[in-house]
């Protein structure tokens, strides 16, 4: 069943969500709004089980326990486990909310948390789909999540890029950026295409993403990180599939917060020479 969901708001969006009867959404705990008296919420440590394991993607891994008794138990409660640490390295809450529409419809809400946009990705089963790990917003019971790691070299050079998360099976998936969302294919710029770090927001399964630095420890690699505001590393897209940007990072719309209200005095070079004047 087709989940009925509206992205309604300009500045600031969020998801309104119908349910059916039995039908179950889950989100990431944070991002509810409202919901109306005929929907539950339960909280649990884990989301429907997915597909871990590397970058490129795999096949997701077996969800659930198989088999009943202690055995079935165990290895759901190892699974569980399993998840809930993967998340805690990411960064995350442990936690998960349901939301199940009992005894008739029910409608819930759910909102990003920074002003911005959002979108319903559907996933058809064949292909799946990484977002950076805030920019879940909610899915579909229907809809395995698991946590794929880029690798520790990957994730020192780059941050943002460590930890990704993951998506598959069949439904509706619930995103949200800061600002304004970008779409590209880097097949139709060459196959590649190179981005600030904190502008990814999801792409699908088949581009291959990395992490580069711009240049050594040279005079122009330190002006690019110093005057330039860029860092050292840019986030690398390879292959032919969609891409999602956003338009503001994260760290950008910290800066600019900031600066209104009259914290750090920044000088031309940015952070790093800063000053707090009292």
């Amino acid at each position: 069943m087709t989940l009925q969901q509206e992205i309604v708001g300009n500045a600031m969006q969020m998801a309104v969500v119908s349910l059916h009867p039995g039908q179950t959404v889950y989100c990431e705990a944070g991002k509810f709004l409202f919901k109306t008296t005929g929907v539950t919420m339960e909280t649990r440590l884990s989301g429907p089980p997915g597909g871990g394991g590397a970058a490129g993607g795999g096949a997701p891994q077996a969800g659930g326990g198989g088999g009943g008794g202690v055995g079935g138990m165990l290895r759901q409660a190892m699974g569980t486990a399993m998840q809930a640490g993967q998340r805690a390295l990411a960064g995350e809450s442990l936690a998960f909310q349901y939301f199940t529409a009992v005894g008739g419809e029910g409608t819930v809400g759910f909102a990003g948390v920074l002003p911005g946009e959002m979108r319903a990705l559907e996933l058809d089963g064949t292909r799946a789909w990484f977002a950076e790990k805030d920019a879940f917003v909610a899915a579909e019971s229907s809809v395995r999540f698991g946590i794929a790691f880029q690798g520790g070299r990957t994730g020192r050079s780059g941050g943002e890029g460590f930890v990704l998360e993951k998506f598959t099976g069949q439904g509706t998936v619930i995103i949200a950026g800061a600002g304004n969302f970008i779409d590209l294919n880097p097949a139709d710029f060459g196959g590649r295409i190179e981005v600030d770090t904190g502008c990814v927001v999801a792409f699908e399964d088949g581009i291959r993403y990395g992490v580069q630095r711009i240049g050594g420890l040279n005079r122009q690699g330190l002006m690019n990180a110093v005057f330039g505001g860029e860092g050292l590393s840019l986030a690398t897209l390879e292959g032919d599939g969609q891409v999602i940007l956003q338009s503001l990072t994260i760290e950008g719309l910290a800066n600019a917060l900031r600066k209104a209200q009259g914290g750090d005095k920044q000088g031309p070079t940015g952070g790093l020479f800063s000053t707090n004047e009292g």
